[in-house]
Parts: structure tokens; sequence; C-alpha cells
């Protein structure tokens, strides 16, 4: 069975599992990354209609339990990965509030201009953008059958086995699960896109 994470459970649910295995300052420091994303992503909704947050802490969720990640500015880039895509916020702000390596992590997943183009600059990513781009990526294709538009769903099916697949070889955790979310989810590729 394809192991899916669930953001719905809120920051405080997931801030007390994570207590015993993150250390304090790591904790702190989500605490207000989660905090600063909440309110920069305000009612914002995905296309399924739920809550914003839910898909940060999704990618969150996926670096802490799955993968095992530690770094506290991973793990902050992993909350605030959309923050400059989809608010008014600038990357100079992520830099100023969290820090030069946030903010460098954070624009490696953020799309400016061509999709195609942003999509093959992945390619030269450090390990730390493409954990978090695995991430995020891993949450928005888990329920892909959820989103309401079928063309969609074939679309973004196709792009993540051309584009996304190929980063998570040779890279453990992430190229298993998307080896299996690939073959779970096959029959997407023969909708109409």
């Amino acid at each position: 069975m394809l192991r899916t994470f669930d953001g719905s459970v809120g920051w405080p649910a997931l801030r007390t599992r994570y207590a015993g295995e993150l250390p304090a300052a790591t904790l702190a420091a989500l605490d207000e990354a989660v905090e600063f994303a909440a309110e920069r992503h305000g009612d914002q909704r995905r296309p399924a209609g739920e809550p914003y947050l839910e898909h940060l802490l999704e990618a969150l969720d996926v670096l802490v339990t799955a993968v095992g990640a530690r770094d506290p500015d991973v793990l902050r880039a992993a909350v605030l990965h959309d923050v400059v895509e989809d608010t008014p916020t600038t990357l100079d702000e992520v830099r100023e509030r969290f820090g030069p390596r946030v903010a460098e992590l954070v624009g490696w997943v953020t799309k400016e201009g061509d999709r195609a183009a942003y999509l093959e600059r992945l390619r030269d990513a450090p390990d730390a953008a493409l954990a978090v781009k695995l991430a995020d990526r891993l949450s928005n294709v888990q329920r892909l059958r959820t989103h309401p538009r079928p063309a969609k769903r074939a679309s973004y099916y196709r792009e993540t086995v051309a584009t996304i697949v190929p980063l998570a070889a040779g890279r453990g955790w992430f190229e298993e699960w998307y080896r299996d979310w690939q073959t779970a989810h096959a029959d997407l590729d023969r909708e109409p896109a």
C-alpha cells in the first residue's frame, strides 16, 4: 500500500509527534516558519478545497517521518517552499527572516517564468533543495485522483513521470515511493490531457 501523508492533523499534532525526534531549537524554528506560512498563505485553498497549509505540513512530514531529515533549514524550507511563488512574499523577506540558506532552498523550488525551464533547472539543484521539491511533489500527487479536473490529473501524472521521477532516482526512500506511485497511478496515463 502506498504511504500517504496527512497535513490536516495540523501543526500542533505534528509538533507533538516530532517532540521526541527533533531538538527543541528545531521545533521552535519550525513554529516560526509555520506561523509565517499560515499568515502569508492565509485562506488559500488547494484545488480539491483543502487549506493550503495542509500541503506544506505534508511536505514537512514526508521529510521528517519518511526521509529522516533533521536539518532545520531544510525543514523550514519545506514549510516555506511556496511562500514566494504563491503569495506576495519576496525571497528577500524570506532571507531576512529565516537566513540565506533557507532563502536559497526556497529559491530553487520557486517557479518563475517558463515551467519547462524551471523543471529542467531542478536537475542542477543541490540535494537539500531536491529533497524539498520531491516532498512537495509527493504531497501534490499522493492523492492526484482527488484533483477536480481529469485533464489536469493526466497531464500532472505525465509531467511527474517525465521530470520528477528521474530526480528521485538514487534517492532511497523517494525512489521507491515514486516508483510505487507511478505503478499505482499508471491508468492516468491513458486519460486525455
